[in-house]
C-alpha cells in the first residue's frame, strides 16, 4: 500500500441550491481542475440507497454457480466475474479484483431497437432467488437517470450551451445508461490486498468512457484519482466517500466533446483488504449521437482535436478493449 497518499478535496454541488450560477461556477472549476466533484441533495432518499446496497449484497452473496447463470451477454448485461476486466494492462499482473453486474435500459426482445449494441432485455435473477430485486434496481435506474439529467443541465451551462442541450432525443432523451453494481472482495477471501508496486488493484487505472458517471459507495475508502496522468511519478489521491451523495466524474466522451477543456481523469481502486461495495451509473448519449467538438469549445487558436465519431462505435470499441472475450466462459455458464 502507498500509505503516503493524501486525500483530495472536491467541490460539492447541491442540486437543491436555487442559485444555479453558484452551482455552475463550482462545477466548471471542478471540471477544469480534476473532472471529479460531489453531488448532494439529489432527491434519492438514504433509506432507498440503503435498500439498493442491501439488494446488491444479496446478489453477490449467491453461490458462484448461481451468479454464472447470469453471465454477461453480448449486450453487456449481467454478471462479470472476478478478474473479468483488465483496465490497466500495462501495470496489472491480473485483472481487477472485483465482480460486477450490468443493468442497462430495458428494451424488449421484440423491439426493433433490440438489435443495436447496448440495447436489449436485461438479465434478471428469478423472483424465487432474489425477491423484489428487479423492482428495486429498475427504480434506482430511473432515479439515477433523473439525477444525471439534472447534472447535465449544469454542465451545459458551464460549457456556455443552452440549458437543455443534453436533453435532446439524440443526447439523453434516449440514452445508453448503464447501472453497474460492484463488489470488491476483502483480502481474507482472495489473499490479495491491493499493491500497486506489485500490479495488484481492486480496479486498474482508467478513465470512464462516456459522458458522466455517478458513483455511490459504502463507507470503505478505496477510490484514488490522478489529476495529471503525464506526471512522473504520477501522484494519486484518495477520494473520501460522501454519505448520502454521489461522487461524479466526467468521461472521455465529454472530454472529447469539450475539446479537452473539461477533464476526464485517471482513477483506480486501491483497497486495504476490507470488503467494499459501490454502485456506478454510467450515462452516455444515444447510439447515433455524433460526438464532435462543441461550437463553444473551438477557435482558430484551439481547433478540434478529435474527428467526429458516433457514440455506439466509440463505446463498442472501449468495451471490447477492456473485457475478457465471452468465449473464454463457454463451459462455465449453466
Amino acid at each position: 500500500m502507498e500509505s503516503s497518499i493524501s486525500r483530495t478535496s472536491l467541490n460539492c454541488i447541491s442540486l437543491a441550491d436555487p442559485e444555479i450560477q453558484k452551482s455552475v461556477a463550482l462545477l466548471k472549476q471542478a471540471c477544469l481542475d480534476s473532472g471529479f466533484f460531489y453531488v448532494v441533495d439529489h432527491g434519492i432518499s438514504q433509506e432507498f440507497m440503503d435498500e439498493v446496497f442491501a439488494h446488491s449484497k444479496k446478489f453477490f452473496d449467491l453461490p458462484h454457480s448461481e451468479k454464472m447463470k447470469l453471465l454477461r451477454d453480448e449486450k453487456n448485461r449481467g454478471y462479470t466475474p472476478m478478474l473479468d476486466e483488465i483496465l490497466d494492462p500495462d501495470n496489472q499482473v491480473n485483472g481487477d479484483y472485483k465482480e460486477g453486474y450490468y443493468i442497462g435500459v430495458e428494451v424488449p426482445a421484440d423491439n426493433p431497437e433490440e438489435n443495436r449494441p447496448f440495447y436489449g432485455p436485461n438479465q434478471w435473477p428469478s423472483e424465487e432467488v432474489l425477491p423484489k430485486w428487479r423492482e428495486v434496481m429498475e427504480q434506482y435506474h430511473r432515479e439515477a437517470l433523473r439525477v444525471a439529467k439534472s447534472i447535465a443541465r449544469i454542465i451545459a451551462l458551464a460549457l456556455n450551451l443552452h440549458v437543455d442541450f443534453f436533453d435532446r432525443p439524440e443526447m439523453l432523451g434516449e440514452p445508453i445508461a448503464t447501472l453497474r453494481l460492484l463488489h470488491y472482495e476483502g483480502g481474507q477471501k482472495t489473499d490479495q490486498v491491493s499493491n500497486p508496486a506489485k500490479g495488484v488493484y481492486g480496479a486498474g487505472a482508467h478513465s470512464d468512457y462516456g459522458l458522466i458517471t455517478l458513483l455511490a459507495t459504502d463507507g470503505v475508502v478505496g477510490l484514488q484519482i490522478c489529476k495529471d496522468r503525464n506526471a512522473q511519478p504520477q501522484v494519486w489521491e484518495y477520494v473520501a466517500p460522501v454519505k448520502g451523495g454521489f461522487i461524479v466524474n466526467l468521461g472521455d466522451m465529454l472530454e472529447r466533446w469539450s475539446n479537452c477543456i473539461f477533464r476526464s481523469t485517471l482513477h483506480r481502486v486501491v483497497l486495504d483488504g476490507r470488503e467494499r461495495y459501490s454502485i456506478a451509473y454510467f450515462v452516455e448519449p444515444s447510439h447515433d449521437c455524433v460526438v464532435e467538438c462543441l461550437p463553444t469549445c473551438k477557435s482558430e487558436a484551439n481547433p478540434p482535436k478529435f474527428p467526429p465519431i458516433t457514440c455506439s462505435a466509440y463505446l463498442s470499441q472501449r468495451y471490447k478493449d477492456t473485457h475478457a472475450d465471452l468465449s473464454s466462459y463457454s463451459n462455465s455458464k449453466a
